[in-house]
């Protein structure tokens, strides 16, 4: 994710935090400072803040930890605004297994809750919420308020608003009944649904419910559109999308010959070949970059990216298109024996997905 740090590792996934969170801490102390007029009660006000997202980190650190049971790895946790987001390599085919993967969060802030109970009960501290804010109160208000703020966010994270963990638990559902595009397909529609009642409901009363609405919309779209992706390109590998025709240029070629290749066609990505072997891409961000700084006579060895990923024209493209958007280069240089054969660009992938889908449109069009 963009504009993310990462900050630590917690059970071998990597804890990063988005730069609108660090802006949500700031203005928290802000308004805390002008609520009570004191650093300390601001220093408090963010303390509780940054305690209760250590709850929604052991939340993500839930699913992570379901999913790495199941043999599915967690790319990284990324602290947002609106609370964490587990970045999973993939999700299982198998409903249950996503069901425990979605439960397994929920379960997490239970135990908070529970805890939190037993330590107020312990303490002989009333379980009622605070009547006074939290920059305010004292151990009491904090821990009490702790509590209500993660019974708040279970129940909301169990409303069925799809890719929600209640929306997860869902789809898993209607996956045991149905093939796993239909089950996607409901339970993204219902998220959407969800996501206009947290929009209409956040105009009148909470704005903060406006932000959730949008990521509850972005979010069902982009599995949506994630799982129409694997749909398509299952079973299919590099060597059927991948473009054959690829013109090329030598470490030692001018710029300015780039620039004239790009103005005579649509490739914008180049492979640099030296002696028949791939040792560079010169891409159009670092064509136009090269071009600005080193002028129109450098040679392409300056700007090109050595570092490139590749791949193997046999090999399933689901694993070539992932290392493609993990790497920052468009353009995935396709290698058989050593030897360029082609390239895959992330416009094939979308142009197939997006045919993919047509076809299948105009199959069940017929088919009614």
């Amino acid at each position: 994710m963009k504009w993310s740090w990462r900050i630590g590792r917690v059970g071998g996934v990597d804890l990063r935090v988005h730069a609108t969170f660090i802006i949500l801490l700031a203005w928290l102390a802000l308004a805390y400072y002008r609520d009570v007029g004191t650093a300390a009660g601001a220093a408090r006000g963010v303390l509780f803040t940054l305690t209760l997202f250590a709850s929604v980190v052991l939340h993500e650190l839930g699913h992570a930890l379901a999913a790495r049971r199941v043999g599915v790895a967690t790319r990284d946790i990324t602290l947002l605004p609106i609370g964490g987001v587990a970045r999973l390599e993939n999700i299982p085919d198998k409903p249950k297994q996503e069901l425990g993967i979605a439960l397994a969060g929920p379960a997490v802030t239970l135990v908070i809750i529970i805890a939190l109970v037993v330590v107020l009960r312990g303490l002989s501290l009333p379980l009622t919420p605070p009547t006074s804010a939290i920059a305010r109160g004292g151990a009491a208000a904090f821990l009490a308020q702790l509590m209500w703020v993660n019974v708040s966010l279970l129940v909301f994270n169990l409303l069925p608003a799809f890719p929600m963990d209640g929306g997860r638990v869902l789809r898993a559902g209607l996956a045991l009944r149905q093939d796993h595009r239909r089950a996607t397909e409901t339970a993204a529609r219902i998220g959407r649904a969800f996501a206009l009642v947290f929009g209409v409901i956040g105009l009148f009363y909470n704005p903060f419910l406006m932000l959730i609405a949008l990521f509850v919309w972005l979010g069902a779209a982009a599995e949506s559109s994630a799982l129409q992706e694997r749909s398509a390109l299952g079973g299919v590998t590099v060597d059927r999308l991948m473009i054959r025709d690829v013109r090329t240029l030598a470490p030692s070629d001018t710029l300015d010959a780039a620039l004239r290749h790009v103005l005579a066609g649509f490739q914008h990505d180049f492979p640099v070949v030296d002696a028949e072997r791939v040792v560079g891409v010169l891409t159009r961000a670092a064509l136009l970059t090269g071009l600005a700084k080193r002028g129109p006579q450098s040679p392409v060895s300056e700007s090109m990216d050595a570092s490139f990923r590749t791949a193997d024209p046999r090999e399933p493209v689901e694993r070539a298109v992932a290392r493609l958007r993990e790497s920052r280069c468009p353009a995935l240089p396709v290698l058989s024996d050593g030897r360029l054969c082609g390239v895959l660009t992330a416009e094939n992938v979308a142009e197939f997905v997006t045919i993919d889908a047509a076809l299948r449109a105009s199959v069940a069009h017929a088919a009614r």
